[in-house]
């Protein structure tokens, strides 16, 4: 069908009329357009932005429910059968008899007084969610939640895992942090449906009270630090691996004393977060006064004292104007502090009102310790120091942009990213001496490396759009676009192989 002609140099031209269905889809193209819904620019990338946490979200979810999907909802292993016995009593008899509950089937003749040899974290939050779902009207069973608990928290994991790379790094780092935890193997094997145990809340906990803290320590806000306190207590309740975060976080405060990074921010945030979660963490039974008499929290404690000191040092020096008197007193006031400190410590520890460390965290500083002198620790094959394929299997491409990351960190140093470059570097320690650590270390080789693919991709996407200003010709420019862009492609289709081991875990998991 030919449109009417009309005579141009003598000459008549017909014009093609586009037919129905070709004008059907590009009003389809254009509805579905986000230059339709006349959005600024910061508004697409919010709505892009949202829409891939939403995915990632959904993401991490789905790819716990397999063995549900496959067989059927039940509770795997154990310990998970325990927790959801004490989850069962304490949904149908309430907080008062589930904290003096003695169960006589557990430790078989000797029994077991549940209030005050667990963690009650996990619990208590599988009991709120049925009560908030059955005051809500939905007629669920607390075994359903109990198997759903870990897949639901893994996915908000990678909420927290976004805001912290954002609040490290940037927005596209938070991005893949929070896709690469959700389907990172070393985080999935402890959070399928049906593990129900203190780890599937835990890791967010962890996450949790770390991003708070840094958000505290980069704000100096109260109310940042008051909530990542509160952080602590949740994963007081849920974990004993708390005693990581009481002893990385004042690793972290010494660090930025000695690097001369102290300031104000820093006193809010650390002092607010120790008394407040030490206060909080007491009320828990199975923890009680450990924080002020066990030689695991004395770093911690310390570290509180010492920053008195600073604080006191840093308004006399204020007042102060000669130079050399200040020299002075602070040589004295530091010789006093660590002489008290020191005493303090050795009639703490000689009268017996500090403990002495446990074999396990021992063990974690001596990985020949628990084998020359505790052989029930070495004998738990979770105790076992980690082999090389392990690293492979749970961390994947992971383990090679592990490295980069921390170069861009050291490249960029700044308060949140020395904390995360500690936590990196300390818990990938640990995961090496102890197999079952693996999983404390996965967030943070989650993060550092999303700040590797973060900053990679962003410095070859600026290269690709930055015009060259030395002169050179249109060839050779075209040589180096398309250089960048290829390096950009073989990222993302490493990221995408990556994929592979994680389904593979999961269909291994779903035949345990």
């Amino acid at each position: 069908m030919l449109a009417r002609t009309e005579p141009i140099n003598g000459t008549a031209k017909p014009k093609p009329v586009s037919s129905p269905m070709n004008n059907f889809k590009s009003d389809l193209l254009n509805s579905f357009s986000l230059k339709s819904l006349k959005l600024k620019t910061k508004q697409q990338e919010l709505l892009i932005r949202v829409s891939i946490l939403c995915l990632v979200y959904v993401l991490a979810f789905i790819t716990r429910l397999f063995s549900v999907l496959r067989y059927e909802s039940m509770i795997h292993e154990f310990d998970p059968y325990f927790n959801y016995r004490t989850t069962l009593f304490l949904t149908q008899k309430g907080f008062y008899d589930f904290w003096n509950w003695f169960d006589s089937e557990s430790w078989y003749p000797l029994g077991r007084i549940i209030g005050g040899t667990l963690y009650p974290g996990l619990m208590v939050t599988a009991a709120i969610i049925y009560w908030t779902l059955r005051f809500l009207r939905f007629a669920v069973h607390i075994r359903e939640v109990c198997v759903l608990t870990a897949p639901f928290f893994a996915s908000n994991t990678t909420i927290v895992a976004y805001f912290f790379g954002k609040e490290i790094w940037d927005s596209g780092a938070g991005l893949v942090a929070a896709a690469l935890i959700a389907i990172c193997p070393g985080y999935i094997s402890r959070s399928v449906a049906g593990s129900y145990d203190n780890e599937g809340v835990a890791i967010f906990a962890l996450l949790l009270t770390f991003y708070l803290f840094v958000k505290a320590v980069n704000t100096g806000s109260l109310a940042w630090a008051l909530a990542s306190a509160f952080g602590y207590f949740y994963m007081v309740s849920a974990w004993g691996g708390y005693v990581f975060i009481i002893n990385l976080i004042p690793l972290y405060v010494m660090v930025l004393l000695i690097t001369g990074r102290y300031s104000l921010r820093l006193y809010v945030a650390y002092n607010c977060m120790y008394v407040l979660g030490m206060l909080l963490a007491m009320q828990i039974r199975f923890v009680g006064f450990q924080h002020v008499q066990s030689g695991e929290h004395m770093a911690a404690m310390g570290v509180f004292f010492l920053m008195q000191v600073f604080y006191f040092l840093d308004w006399v020096k204020y007042l102060l104007n000669d130079a050399k008197l200040f020299q002075a007193f602070l040589r004295i006031t530091v010789t006093f502090t660590v002489g008290v400190g020191a005493i303090a410590l050795g009639v703490g520890t000689a009268s017996g009102y500090i403990s002495p460390w446990t074999g396990r965290f021992y063990s974690l500083l001596d990985p020949t310790y628990a084998k020359d002198h505790i052989p029930i620790i070495a004998s738990v094959s979770e105790h076992q120091p980690t082999a090389w394929s392990s690293f492979m299997f749970d961390f994947h491409i992971l383990l090679f942009l592990f490295p980069a990351g921390l170069y861009f960190c050291f490249k960029r140093l700044s308060d949140a990213t020395i904390f995360i470059v500690m936590y990196g570097l300390s818990s990938m320690y640990f995961a090496g001496v102890m197999v079952r650590l693996i999983l404390v270390a996965t967030p943070a080789v989650c993060l550092i490396s999303a700040i590797a693919v973060s900053a990679t991709i962003k410095n070859l996407t600026l290269l690709l759009r930055a015009k060259n200003k030395v002169a050179q010709t249109a060839s050779a420019k075209g040589i180096s676009s398309a250089k960048s862009s290829s390096k950009v492609r073989s990222l993302q289709l490493g990221l995408v192989l990556s994929f592979t081991p994680s389904f593979w875990l999961i269909g291994a998991n779903c035949l345990v």
